[in-house]
């Protein structure tokens, strides 16, 4: 699963670990040394105005954002000189890129809830006082937001397509590795389904949650500080009275709420997954072998076989309904007890109207990263079942074999090989 696309996986990803932390202590133990020397803020950065108080592009910024370009691609040259894999541009190279892609979406959304503050606070203020406020400045206000959500909408697109080429890299490198060992392979129930799908169905899944796990962190990162210094508007929480950051406690122990309920709750549906995909294995080829010779594939066998598909089904169905029950009820609890924690405050005239905005937009996001195991259990259960059955069909291969790609396949198929038209070896008895 691993193996055939990055470099050496056992090093790799740890490393990948380790360099984030000593990037980290860098920063906050030399960062504003380093700035001095190498940094590009000071001659590309945009100095606060009024009306642009924070500034997308500011000096500290730029620096912040070179840093990170920096450290993901140094971490590049690092595996390109020490172990450099035939993947090496998709794996490595990107797969650092969409990281980064992902971070300066965060800082995107990190600008956007500061604008939001001053947004809104600028309508009460002209709501409030007629007058006082021009038609121009809120023009103004909009003229900015649009300049930088520009690239930010094209970041996004670009990124959505790179990824979709990143996936089909992988799944095409699983697919050849696996495809080299077939004749160790191709007697296991369900080996075409392996290769075909769940190759396709792995590189999705866990691109899809690493991205999203990783967003989450950098969501941590830059909003909690932020939900921290907003939490100083919220002078007494219901029931409990008056906390320190508590908007940061009640996101937390939300989270910490629905993770254990969805766990405790969704225990099961892993290995109902995977007995289900057993069982569909079973059915569609007693099918394929059906299409073939008239001795298979008899109603009775179909009946037997489709039988055990409809028992796992159900039995799917059933715990699948508690644990949305669960799921559901958990999402509208979490969906309205921040503003009652919020509401004795907003009511008494301790927080304007851009302020709650950004109260709210930093709780949401900080909640959500928080909440990224309950939000995403049902992606993770099919993970964990498209990867138990990957891990079964890779225990019949030995651990020292061959890693193959399809560039080092003969371009002409080997003689005794019946090719048709489209180029793809047809079964026994087909014309």
């Amino acid at each position: 699963m691993f193996r055939s696309f990055f470099p050496d996986p056992k090093i790799f990803f740890p490393s990948a670990v380790l360099w984030i932390v000593a990037a980290m202590v860098i920063w906050f133990l030399a960062g504003d040394a380093l700035a001095g020397f190498i940094g590009l803020g000071r001659w590309l950065g945009t100095a606060p105005t009024e009306a642009v108080p924070d500034p997308f592009l500011s000096p500290d910024k730029i620096w912040l954002y070179q840093y990170v370009l920096m450290i993901g691609y140094s971490f590049c040259l690092f595996w390109y000189f020490y172990k450099r894999h035939y993947w090496f541009w998709w794996s490595v190279v990107g797969t650092v890129t969409i990281l980064e892609a992902t971070y300066f979406t965060v800082q995107w959304d990190a600008w956007s809830n500061g604008w939001n503050g001053i947004f809104f606070d600028l309508l009460q203020r002209g709501s409030s006082n007629p007058g006082t406020v021009t038609f121009d400045q809120i023009a103004e206000q909009t003229y900015v937001y649009a300049a930088v959500m520009a690239p930010y909408i094209i970041l996004i697109v670009a990124l959505s397509f790179f990824t979709s080429h990143y996936v089909f890299r992988w799944r095409r490198a699983m697919t050849f590795y696996y495809m080299s060992q077939w004749q160790r392979l191709r007697h296991i129930e369900g080996a075409s389904q392996r290769v075909q799908e769940d190759t396709m169905r792995l590189a999705q899944i866990l691109e899809g949650l690493l991205v999203a796990f990783f967003d989450s962190m950098m969501v941590l990162v830059v909003f909690l500080p932020l939900l921290y210094g907003l939490s100083a508007n919220i002078t007494t929480v219901p029931i409990i009275g008056e906390v320190d950051g508590a908007l940061v406690w009640v996101a937390l122990i939300l989270a910490a709420f629905g993770t254990a309920l969805l766990a405790l709750v969704g225990y099961r549906l892993p290995g109902l997954e995977f007995h289900n995909q057993r069982v569909e294995a079973a059915f569609r080829k007693e099918l394929v072998y059906g299409e073939d010779s008239g001795e298979r594939a008899e109603p009775v066998t179909v009946r037997q076989l489709f039988a055990g598909v409809q028992k796992n089904y159900f039995r799917l169905y059933w715990h699948y309904t508690y644990f949305n029950l669960a799921r559901f009820s958990y999402g509208n609890v979490a969906s309205i007890l921040p503003m009652l924690v919020m509401a004795p405050s907003l009511v008494a005239g301790a927080m304007t109207m851009g302020t709650y905005q950004q109260v709210v937009l930093a709780f949401n996001r900080v909640s959500a990263s928080f909440q990224f195991l309950v939000t995403s259990w049902p992606t993770i259960v099919e993970l964990l079942s498209v990867h138990k059955r990957l891990r079964a069909f890779e225990s019949h291969l030995p651990p020292d074999a061959p890693l193959i790609v399809d560039a080092d396949l003969p371009d002409d198929p080997p003689p005794h090989e019946e090719v048709v038209d489209v180029g793809v070896p047809s079964r026994p008895g087909n014309p």
